[in-house]
């Protein structure tokens, strides 16, 4: 018999709200300050770096950066461009952030119930998710101690898919994996879902149609359970688990 759902855990952009492409803006031109200023010729738009990174968050990315162009940067100065990037991206964030189509609508359908405690688990700093939330009026749905950062609720830092801000999130939350589902966007949130043993629907719906297939099979790939590309579909992915089914 499969065990009672009592927790759903929702990634925050792309999944709730269409943020990533304009925090990947706001990112662009400080990943082209940081080149810049140490010689290095390359460029990125912010579709470029959202195509490389997507999922992970800025500290992340900045580490990944480190790593592709072999050039160094200490904490303080990484300190202060991880700054720069939450007051840059927020900026934008408030200016001109969208709900996912679908998502407003499920939420309030959950609330409604009453049955499944609901929480955000995101890679993002909390200032910017807590602001996309507010922005878009989901605030309502998540107390606030139930909106989980990798950047900002642990001790270390860390991003997805290090499955640490899932397994935090459970310990604060008093839920097992087993009684929790995760609905994820991106390779390195199912990833970080999975390490943490939640099972969890992917969501395409914020990709351009024509990378929802291949996306469909990185999702999967990545270990969700189920992929739905409209949030319409949420209940039935829901059920599949909830049956035992997937």
């Amino acid at each position: 018999m499969a065990p009672k759902i009592t927790t759903l855990l929702f990634d925050c952009d792309n999944t709730l709200v269409l943020s990533e492409s304009l925090a990947f803006e706001a990112c662009a031109e400080l990943a082209n300050e940081i080149l810049a200023s140490r010689d290095i010729p390359d460029r990125y738009t912010g579709p470029q770096l959202l195509s490389e990174f997507v999922g992970q968050n800025f500290r992340g990315m900045m580490v990944s950066l480190k790593a592709k162009y072999k050039y160094e940067m200490g904490d303080a100065e990484l300190e202060t461009y991880v700054t720069r990037e939450e007051d840059a991206v927020i900026a934008k964030l408030k200016e001109k952030l969208q709900p996912c189509v679908g998502a407003d609508a499920e939420l309030e359908k959950l609330a409604k119930q009453g049955k499944y405690h609901l929480a955000v688990v995101s890679s993002s700093a909390l200032r910017r998710v807590q602001a996309s939330i507010e922005k878009v009026g989901q605030d309502k749905y998540f107390a606030r101690e139930h909106v989980f950062s990798a950047a900002t609720s642990l001790e270390k830092p860390t991003s997805k898919p290090d499955p640490a801000i899932y397994i935090h999130a459970l310990k604060v939350l008093g839920k097992t994996p087993e009684e929790c589902v995760a609905v994820e966007d991106s390779k390195s949130g199912a990833t970080a879902a999975f390490r943490a043993k939640i099972k969890t629907i992917g969501y395409t719906g914020s990709y351009e149609p024509e990378e929802e297939e291949k996306m469909t099979k990185v999702l999967t790939d990545a270990g969700c359970v189920v992929v739905m590309k409209d949030w319409t579909e949420f209940d039935a992915s829901l059920a599949k688990i909830e049956s035992g089914e997937v």
